[in-house]
């Protein structure tokens, strides 16, 4: 059999066209290329190659885009984008860069929406299943979600909901036993038997929701999928088809390691081994590293110390390695960060000493119990907040910058902001052994940056700032990892003859009124956040000095869904360089 030409393919319709034999050949070039681009550019490896037979599958059966599909996470689309007409973004390195990770309305019609969290397919599927109901339509509705994503809350809730529809609903799961890590909850349980008596067991909690059951042993097998997929397209009642799928698949380290190669920078397609990665002794310490080190000492210290993560644990720097050491100390609740919260609100009533660690983007997800649970019953736990920055992150589904407005205006919370890593070890040393409040605590940035020269303090309850410099006219206010361009913008303006009173806030929750009394008849104050304006802390000030002469600029990044950003062009956009900020200063002056 000849070789299939990738470029050929279109549409979903081209493939409609092949036979299994083709099906087959296709599903080998699309793996192939899949595996030269992620080798290259990085990217979510396993999720997509444990996939491709899948999607191939789905697109052959059901009529998309007529026939909705929604993928949870949407990490696993690489093969879907390859068969909905952007195949030379897989295939032509010139053009890589051109579709995002994610499904994204905007690349396609067949793409129904920007997605990158998990657990929400079921529930989106569901509402396009009822409002086909209401409007008389007839298109098979499909909600792909993984075994890991089971786990969110939000997918019992669409789940539950999605049972009573008495009309087509297909849910297919997809169970390659990993989450990011692996999987911790009772319903692995359930799963895992359903596998191992190859979807007979009487413990089926789909069926006990009100669905219909359907098996697939093999998920990789293109025949077994098609037939399952053909015999549930158009059934007129909800349905679950559990597909059992190999993560990584085609890639012999991947299959081996799932954790390692969930995602992935460039790699060595023979060996695994990461591209460009700096030797140990010369790579910068980052705040994972750190933060792990620190809580495995917090943790022999103290009994009452644990960690908890949300489906992420290498964010936290605790590798399998780590985690072994922690033992019961660490805490995986799976996906479900709401659940993460909760959990940490009742370790604190009961005398423990809960640390949480959560991805910026991802805390949003369970801002209800920040604010119900946590800081209304003024439990005191301890969050830390992993890639809050406009240097991190810079998908449209896993922005960082909007968790200081999110969380600096809840009462009862505490949300300090460390410029260093000394200042991030006092902090959080702190916030572990009080018992009053909740505090949060901004990691700054990602490499970890050292300066001995900052104050640290052994309390941090109340709001005192540290004023670093003390100049005449000219209040600079830098928030965490801004406080370094403010420095440097310091350090120009002096060179200007022109010296100022640079600050370093360390609380971004409540105002040092004292110390911006201070400054009440300076010429300018000008406040620098890594996060968006509106609600931020820089209002704070402004409001707070609004009625007296001082002129107060705000700088921060505009409250958007920026995607794929350039950092550089952003922080200039922004006006956050030293040199811009310099000048913000001199203008005012002048």
């Amino acid at each position: 059999m000849k070789d299939i030409d990738l470029s050929e393919i279109k549409s979903p319709a081209d493939i409609r066209k092949m036979s299994l034999p083709e099906l087959t050949k296709l599903a080998g070039e699309m793996r192939g290329a899949l595996l030269e681009k992620l080798s290259v550019h990085g990217g979510h490896v396993g999720p997509n190659l444990g996939m491709v037979e899948a999607v191939i599958a789905l697109h052959y059966v059901f009529d998309t885009p007529e026939d909705k599909i929604v993928f949870d996470v949407s990490h696993q689309t690489y093969p879907h984008k390859m068969i909905t007409g952007r195949m030379e973004a897989f295939t032509d390195p010139a053009h890589y860069d051109d579709v995002t990770g994610y499904t994204n309305p905007s690349e396609s019609p067949y793409d129904l929406y920007s997605l990158g969290h998990t657990s929400s397919a079921v529930a989106l599927a569901a509402g396009l299943a009822k409002a086909r109901d209401l409007q008389g339509g007839k298109e098979n509705v499909v909600a792909v979600i993984g075994d890991g994503s089971l786990s969110g809350g939000v997918a019992f809730e669409g789940l539950d909901y999605g049972a009573t529809l008495g009309s087509n609903f297909i849910v297919i799961v997809n169970d390659n036993q990993m989450s990011i890590a692996e999987n911790h909850g009772g319903i692995y349980a359930d799963l895992r038997l359903l596998r191992n008596t190859n979807g007979t067991a009487d413990n089926n909690l789909f069926r006990a929701m009100g669905y219909s059951y359907r098996y697939v042993n093999y998920g990789n097998d293109l025949k077994s999928l098609i037939d399952m997929f053909s015999s549930v397209k158009d059934i007129d009642h909800p349905v679950v088809v559990h597909i059992n799928t190999m993560k990584g698949m085609g890639l012999p380290v991947a299959e081996a390691d799932k954790e390692e190669f969930h995602y992935a920078g460039p790699f060595d397609l023979k060996t695994g081994a990461p591209l460009h990665e700096e030797a140990p002794q010369t790579a910068p310490e980052d705040y994972s590293e750190l933060f792990a080190k620190g809580m495995l000492r917090r943790m022999k210290e103290n009994g009452k110390v644990v960690a908890i993560t949300a489906g992420t644990p290498g964010v936290l720097g605790f590798d399998k390695a780590r985690r072994k050491e922690a033992g019961k100390q660490f805490i995986d609740v799976g996906i479900a960060e709401q659940a993460a919260v909760d959990l940490a609100s009742g370790l604190a009533k009961g005398g423990m000493r809960p640390v949480v660690g959560f991805v910026s983007s991802f805390l949003q997800r369970a801002y209800d119990q920040f604010s119900q649970d946590i800081a209304l019953n003024k439990q005191a736990a301890t969050f830390v907040v992993f890639y809050g920055s406009m240097f991190g992150m810079n998908d449209e589904t896993h922005l960082g910058f909007f968790d200081i407005a999110l969380l600096s205006n809840i009462p009862n919370l505490i949300y300090l902001a460390p410029t260093c890593k000394e200042e991030f070890e006092a902090m959080l040393d702190w916030a572990v052994k009080q018992d009053e409040r909740a505090v949060v605590v901004r990691t700054p940035g990602s490499v970890a940056v050292s300066n001995t020269e900052i104050e640290l303090l052994d309390d941090y309850s109340k709001p005192t700032y540290e004023i670093v410099r003390e100049g005449d006219g000219v209040g600079l206010i830098g928030a965490g990892s801004m406080f370094g361009f403010m420095q440097q913008a310091a350090d120009l303006l002096a060179q200007q003859g022109v010296n100022v009173t640079l600050i370093n806030p360390r609380n971004l929750s409540e105002l040092d009124t004292a110390a911006l009394d201070s400054l009440k008849d300076y010429k300018v104050v000008i406040t620098a956040e890594d996060g968006i304006i509106d609600g931020g802390y820089g209002q704070k000030v402004a409001s707070y000095l609004g009625e007296s002469p001082v002129k107060v600029v705000n700088l921060g990044l505009p409250k958007e869904f920026l995607n794929r950003y350039n950092y550089s062009e952003l922080q200039k956009r922004c006006g956050l360089t030293p040199d811009q900020i310099a000048q913000t200063a001199m203008s005012a002056l002048k």
